[in-house]
Order: structure tokens, then C-alpha cells, then sequence
């Protein structure tokens, strides 16, 4: 008997896996299909809690300034004494249910290049390694590819998501980036970060650290354990209200920071008081 399979997206797919396995040169052009469809049905039928899905630029971070597609997703495992998106982690936030097809069809329509997954808190999603597999096998608006990133707090497991970035490796014309946060004392969830995250992340990533006055000795301590100098960028955010921005550059100079980047949330400077949307 053959398996179930869901119309009109599960079924397309394994037409389109078919057709290109029946054509390829190699077998290795049919696994790299294989690879790229994720897990036919299941992965096109997946269902994810979106809070919010728009088109605005990336605040900050390895990309900031350039036009990005975000999906945003409910829920959270920590509770930062600064979120700033609490909102979609609360159990009465509208969620919209959206299958991996839907929302790869939304970001081909959107036309950019870059796609930032985000929260909430992305990587607690069952599903996120069958869209972030999709989304890396789209050719992007410039055939390239698209740059995807996973924007994750530092306390959820990476290791799936760091496996399957080596599986695309020279396979999937996107790419997959992580920017992941350290939290500091003045966030209250220091306890629950993961070193093992930051062994994981190379140039092709980002460690944000977000600063109160009181947090700055910590970071030059936590960059140094984890050995993020000069092998992963690692961005500097101020703490809005409990340090100004002057303060972490003066901190930068009087340690010769010279492996660290200062940089301000753009979003919360183009659009103040605006939480969601942008």
C-alpha cells in the first residue's frame, strides 16, 4: 500500500523529486534533490504559529539596513527582563497557522534576499529545520540563493540546525547563518544559556550581546571563555534606559576591543515606539 500522501503539496513534490531523480547525471543530483525537498509531505504540510510576517529592513546585526523578510513565531523559553516582544510570547497572542509551503511561497513572493526567522523564540519550532531546508534550496530573486537567519536566544539547542547547515554545504544555493544572543545579568536569564551553542558558530555568524553598565565586565569574560574573538563577530547592543551608547563605545576603547562591533537597533531609531511590523 502506498503511504498517504497530501495534494496538492505533498504530492507535487514527490512529481517534482521524481522528474528530477528520473533526469539526474548522478545519484548524488537525485540525494541533493532528495536533500533540498526536506521530507516531502510532512515538510510542505508542517504547521507553524506565526505571530507576524512582514518585509522591513534588518535592525541590526551582520545585514542591518538591508531589506529582509521576517517571520516571527509564538513562544518563548525565557523571560529577558528587556523584551521587547513579549507580546508574541504570551498565551493570548493571535497566531496565524501557516504550513512550510505557505510560508516559502510568501517569501518568493516578497522578492528579497534576505529571511530572518525570529521570535519568540524560533528553534522551539518542531518544524524549523524542514522550512529553513526549503528556504535554502530557493533559487532567490537573483538566483543565488537566500540568506537565511535564525535569530535564537542563546538557550535553545542548535545542533540540529548546525547539522543540517553542514548537510547543505555546497548543496542548497542559500545559506544559513546564526545570530545568537548571550544573555547578561541584567537580562535575568544568564543561568539558561548553552555554551555548546557558541562551539557551533563560525564568520558566517553573529553573537549579540546586550549591555546594562553593570554588564559590560561580563562580556569581555564571556567572549574570552567562549573564544568568539577573531573566530565569530560578536555585536555590542546597548540596553535601552540602563546604559547610553557613548558608554559601550568608551568601554570598546579602554579594552581594545578591537573584535567587537557597537551597534544601535535601527528599527527602534527609524520607527520609535513601534513594536511590531518593522
Amino acid at each position: 500500500m502506498q503511504p498517504a500522501v497530501c495534494e496538492p503539496c505533498g504530492g507535487a513534490r514527490q512529481a517534482k523529486q521524481a522528474a528530477v531523480c528520473a533526469g539526474a547525471s548522478s545519484p548524488d543530483a537525485c540525494e541533493a534533490s532528495a536533500l533540498l525537498d526536506g521530507n516531502g509531505a510532512e515538510a510542505s504540510c508542517a504547521v507553524m504559529p506565526v505571530v507576524e510576517k512582514f518585509v522591513s529592513i534588518n535592525g541590526e546585526g551582520r545585514c542591518a539596513g538591508k531589506l529582509a523578510a521576517f517571520i516571527r513565531f509564538a513562544g518563548c523559553n525565557l523571560r529577558c527582563s528587556y523584551c521587547d516582544t513579549m507580546w508574541a510570547n504570551e498565551p493570548g497572542a493571535a497566531v496565524q497557522s501557516e504550513t512550510v509551503a505557505a510560508l516559502v511561497a510568501w517569501v518568493r513572493e516578497t522578492g528579497v534576499e534576505c529571511v530572518t526567522l525570529t521570535g519568540g523564540e524560533p528553534v522551539l519550532q518542531p518544524h524549523l529545520a524542514q522550512l529553513v531546508r526549503v528556504l535554502c534550496g530557493e533559487a532567490g530573486p537573483t538566483g543565488h540563493g537566500l540568506r537565511v537567519e535564525v535569530e535564537t536566544n542563546g538557550a535553545a539547542d542548535l545542533a540540529e540546525l548546525a547539522n543540517l547547515r553542514q548537510q547543505l554545504r555546497g548543496v542548497a544555493p542559500g545559506a544559513l547563518t546564526f545570530t545568537v544572543d548571550w544573555k547578561l545579568p541584567s537580562s535575568g536569564m544568564e543561568a539558561h544559556m548553552l555554551p555548546t551553542n557558541f562551539v557551533l558558530l563560525d564568520a558566517r555568524d553573529a553573537v549579540k550581546f546586550v549591555c546594562a553598565e553593570s554588564d559590560l565586565p561580563r562580556v569581555l569574560e564571556v567572549a574570552r571563555q567562549l573564544d568568539l574573538p577573531g573566530r565569530v563577530p560578536v555585536y555590542l547592543s546597548p540596553c535601552f534606559g540602563r546604559i547610553e551608547p557613548a558608554r559601550i563605545v568608551e568601554f570598546m576603547q579602554e579594552n581594545g576591543m578591537i573584535w567587537a562591533t557597537a551597534q544601535l537597533q535601527l528599527h527602534k531609531i527609524i520607527w520609535p515606539n513601534v513594536e511590531r511590523g518593522v
